[in-house]
């Protein structure tokens, strides 16, 4: 059996530690996903800007989050999914945020040259396209997680159907309807 082979098992078997109250299962387990992490942190940031939180920082705030919460992951599978939809609420937050210190927040009213703003256009993509999301779920619960895995975790469909327990062509399906829904609802 091949360390990629053995992954997915050791990752279960340290989140079942976690879930029986291993103290050290979770360093243990984020040594082993923390190059996942990673990449599903770059691939959510991907053509967000500089404005943003950071990779390291996505995954390390990722990671608190998920070792912060109710009860462990089942499997590898859940634990990306959880990530994938961590790191979705962290960006839109972080956009949010950006976007009321826009608006003024506590700033001290002063002059400034418009072609010094940064260019907030990111962040209230973002923000639509989690709005729009949002009302996909509400209709289509299924599609709007194949598509928060697809966009947000840059999973494929082999990753994301793992990752919501559905078929490889589900995936697919889903990813190509709930795309269709967000260009026709945006």
């Amino acid at each position: 059996m091949s360390a990629s082979d053995r992954q997915p098992a050791d990752v279960t078997r340290l989140l079942d530690a976690a879930r029986l109250g291993d103290e050290d299962a979770w360093g243990r387990l984020l040594d082993l996903v923390y190059p996942e992490l990673k990449r599903l942190a770059r691939s959510a940031r991907f053509g967000r800007g500089d404005g943003t939180l950071d990779t390291t920082a996505l995954v390390h705030e990722c990671y608190l989050k998920l070792a912060q919460a109710e009860g462990a992951p089942r499997d590898r599978g859940h634990l990306l999914s959880l990530a994938v939809r961590i790191m979705r609420q962290l960006l839109v937050d972080h956009a949010r945020e950006r976007m009321a210190l826009k608006r003024g927040g506590d700033a001290i009213a002063v002059t400034f040259d418009e072609q010094q703003l940064p260019d907030d256009s990111p962040f209230l993509q973002l923000l639509e396209i989690d709005q729009a999301l949002e009302r996909l779920a509400a209709v289509e619960p299924r599609q709007a997680r194949v598509f928060e895995c697809r966009y947000f975790g840059g999973l494929n469909d082999e990753e994301t159907a793992v990752a919501l327990g559905i078929s490889p062509r589900t995936a697919h399906r889903d990813w190509d309807a709930g795309r269709a829904w967000l260009a026709a609802n945006l």
